[in-house]
């Protein structure tokens, strides 16, 4: 379905222009390096006035948004009229499915928390890990906050999985920092691949073939992770005692990580954490670890839940799990749900942005996306939940009703309108660039570094996230960067927005808005700083490594082993 909206109103009404106009990346004194340095300065005050000046994201990505504005009119010759209209073309993509997917998928959750199930999601946990709290903490740390990040993503699989942690006895710094070490590979595929669809959709790419890339490089890292995390939990003495476990979790979501994209790579992250929890499970059956006295748990007989308990502990992510993966693998219902997206040609912008071949740009048309959007069926699951909950009480235990249970998705939007504001800015930022050649004229300038980028690429999805603290941010401001580099340097762009979109999972660790919420989570505000110096070595090795693949993968070193 394509609508052209407002085509039968006057243009005075609307003050868009009718000139065409087409981004140059010389606009700038005829030379690509001025350009690109002019188009750099809204990057450069959004990251100055966080990291320097401690200004708020959200006012951050609304004071660079109109610098942006005003150097797409003053410094590249875009029309005012078209200017505009292409940042409200970003809020729209930021809105729908960015921000309705995180309301849908926070608010799944915060039912879990408000009804008190989530008691019973420790103990089962608590169950799982035989009593020993370092493999508790492994469990939680990889595979529960991976199974958070893949619903929920920005910073709620942090806050959720800290405050887990630090409930099962964890020390407060241990625990958030095995939380943000832990949750970074599963970054760029949360809240439903979220980052990944960002990325795919500036950069030109279609996102499938970006997850896959993606898989391609982070089954790697996934597969060592859980190890980083017993050094982190226990030092050598960790990894000596339960190395059996940490393999089996890693090789299980590093399967995951791999073969999931292909199929459906919103589900990544949820399949590959699902994954290496059943594992561990299975693996616990047989296995018992050597377990330290002091790292001994034990639950109550009272408090340990029977099983209709579990049951609806669990509901939440094996109903949502199983309602996306229909949608996504039935080919004639997914079909049939695409059919309802709304095609909107982009007023004052599609038919006027013309791309370097004269020809009107495709990236001026908006998808809304409904009942193929992610986000209406991680509703639909919330309202079943909402439903269940209220309903049942578990012989008293979990008293509530449905009305509590839908009042959660008012607070949980309120909650949430900081992040919601700063996404929408960025992603409005993001396409004022874009659409007006700042990026372009960014990626020109990059790719004259050659080969060399492609281990240099990672580093700024790293760069974004660790400044911005969101994936689907790095990605709105460098997707289209990398794959102008990438066109520019004779590089596979697929591979390069992979190396961002994952490299931004990384820069989560050190992410100062990350950090914050660490340390409240784990109830330890204002340690921010000595969570930073310990985490940062992880994140930093981490970095290197992806960097070292992408570069081995953009030369075809591997052939097809690595790269898609």
């Amino acid at each position: 379905m394509t609508l052209a909206p407002f085509a039968d109103l006057p243009s005075q009404y609307l003050a868009l222009p009718n000139a065409t106009f087409t981004p140059s990346t010389t606009a700038v004194g005829d030379n690509v390096f001025a350009t690109a340095a002019v188009g750099l300065l809204p990057l450069v005050a959004f990251f100055v006035l966080m990291g320097a000046f401690k200004v708020k994201t959200h006012w951050c990505a609304i004071i660079s948004f109109a610098l942006s504005v005003l150097i797409a009119v003053l410094a590249f010759g875009m029309p005012v009229g078209m200017t505009i209209m292409s940042g409200t073309q970003g809020l729209a993509l930021g809105f729908v499915p960015i921000i309705y997917i995180i309301i849908a998928a926070v608010w799944l959750y915060n039912l879990t928390e408000t009804s008190g199930r989530s008691q019973d999601l420790k103990a089962v946990f608590n169950t799982i890990g035989k009593g020993d709290q370092r493999a508790q903490a492994l469990i939680v740390a990889f595979s529960f906050c991976g199974l958070m990040e893949g619903l929920a993503g920005f910073g709620a699989p942090v806050a959720i999985t800290g405050a887990m942690l630090v409930a099962l006895g964890l020390p407060p710094l241990k625990a958030a920092i095995a939380t943000i070490v832990g949750n970074a590979i599963n970054v760029g595929f949360g809240a439903m691949a979220i980052p990944t669809t960002t990325a795919g959709k500036l950069g030109g790419v279609e996102p499938t073939l970006v997850a896959q890339n993606m898989g391609h490089l982070s089954w790697i890292i996934a597969s060592f992770v859980p190890v980083v995390l017993l050094f982190i939990l226990d030092g050598t003495r960790g990894i000596k005692q339960l190395w059996p476990l940490a393999l089996v979790s890693g090789a299980a979501t590093a399967a995951g990580h791999f073969f999931t994209p292909a199929v459906s790579y919103e589900l990544t992250a949820v399949v590959a954490s699902l994954l290496g929890l059943a594992a561990c499970y299975l693996f616990l059956l047989v296995w018992t670890p050597h377990t330290p006295e002091e790292y001994r748990t034990e639950v109550a007989a009272a408090d340990k839940p029977n099983g209709e308990r579990v049951v609806l502990a669990l509901l939440p992510y094996v109903l949502v799990v199983t309602i996306i993966a229909v949608t996504k693998l039935s080919k004639p219902l997914a079909a049939a749900l695409s059919a309802t997206d709304i095609k909107i040609q982009w007023p004052g912008v599609y038919g006027s942005l013309l791309n370097a071949q004269g020809e009107p740009a495709s990236s001026a048309v908006y998808n809304l996306q409904i009942l193929s959007n992610p986000g209406t069926w991680i509703f639909v699951t919330g309202v079943i939940v909402a439903v269940v909950y209220g309903l049942r009480s578990s012989g008293g235990r979990f008293q509530t009703s449905v009305g509590e249970m839908f009042a959660v998705l008012p607070k949980t939007v309120y909650n949430l309108r900081l992040a919601i504001l700063t996404i929408s800015m960025v992603m409005a930022l993001a396409y004022v660039m874009n659409f007006s050649g700042q990026t372009t004229s960014i990626g020109a300038a990059l790719a004259t570094t050659g080969a060399a980028f492609g281990f240099l690429s990672p580093i700024l999805g790293w760069i974004g996230t660790a400044v911005a603290g969101s994936a689907t941010s790095a990605g709105a401001l460098f997707a289209n960067l990398q794959a102008t580099a990438a066109a520019g340097a004779g590089l596979d762009p697929q591979i390069l927005l992979a190396a961002n979109t994952v490299g931004g999972g990384l820069g989560k660790i050190v992410s100062p808005q990350n950090l914050a919420i660490a340390a409240t989570a784990v109830n330890a505000p204002g340690t921010d700083a000595e969570i930073l110096k310990k985490a940062a070595p992880y994140s930093i090795g981490l970095l290197l490594v992806l960097c070292t693949l992408v570069f081995i993968a953009s030369q075809g070193w591997l052939g097809s082993y690595m790269p898609v």
